[in-house]
This record gives C-alpha cells, structure tokens and sequence, in this order.
C-alpha cells in the first residue's frame, strides 16, 4: 500500500501536474498522518535532526538562499522526488523562506515565474512570500 498526502492535508500545495508537497513552520507540531520521506530545510543554520532524509540549505530569515546554484538543486530535486516521495519544504515560520520555495518548486512544474507566487498564496497561504526580494527572487529563479 502506497502513503501519500492528500492536498486537504494541512499545508499540502497540490502542483499542476498533480505532485504534492508539504510546506510547513518547523516552529509548529508535526501534523499527523504521514511523515515525510524527504525533507528539505531553509534556515540560517544547520537544522534539527529528523527520522527522514533531510538537506538543508542555507537561508536566512526574510531573504533568500545563500547560494544560488544551490537552491536550484536542491529545489529541483525536491521536485523530482515529489513525483514518488512525501516531500516535506519548511523554515521556522511555514511562510516566507517555504512559501518563497514552494512558488520556485511551482515554477519547476510549470507555472509561469510572473504567477507562483500568487499561485502559492491562494493554495498554501495567504500571506506566503513575505519580502519584495523574496518575490523578485521567484520571478527569476528560471533565468
């Protein structure tokens, strides 16, 4: 029997093509049902250790990643693995550094970089993307 999340799951964001993953504040409970298989954490420094497969990526709080390239990797194989894995994007908040990655894991699946971020705000939160920087940053996360 195959685990999965449904997009009624709390802070489940259904892609277009149908992929789910899971935003969430590292700050709240863990949500019940499934736990994640992957994880990927975006905080300033080294996160907590989880039961799951985790990376981290370094991302300070209302900015953007530190690097770049390394962003593009790890949010790409997020959303590869998001295909066949319970894929699970969260900082300490669940809003602007999550929704910031949620909107570029959008972009990865197709939707255009000029409508992730409100494509993440009216599936996920509404307040997500939290900085100007933070929404320039999804504008140009496929250049």
């Amino acid at each position: 029997m195959t685990v999965t999340w449904t997009s009624l799951d709390a802070g489940v964001l259904r892609l277009p093509s149908g992929r789910l993953v899971r935003g969430r504040g590292l700050r709240d409970p863990l949500p019940s049902g499934s736990q994640p298989t992957y994880g990927v954490y975006l905080l300033g420094k080294e996160p907590p250790q989880v039961p799951w497969e985790a990376r981290w990526l370094r991302w300070p709080d209302f900015r953007v990643p530190s690097s770049r390239e390394d962003a593009k990797t790890v949010l790409g194989e997020a959303w590869n693995r998001s295909e066949t894995d319970l894929v699970e994007i969260a900082c300490a908040g669940g809003r602007g550094r999550t929704g910031t990655a949620l909107a570029c894991i959008a972009v990865l699946d197709g939707v255009p970089p000029s409508e992730a971020v409100a494509f993440v705000r009216r599936r996920y939160d509404a307040h997500a993307v939290e900085t100007p920087w933070q929404r320039r940053y999804v504008r140009h996360f496929a250049d």
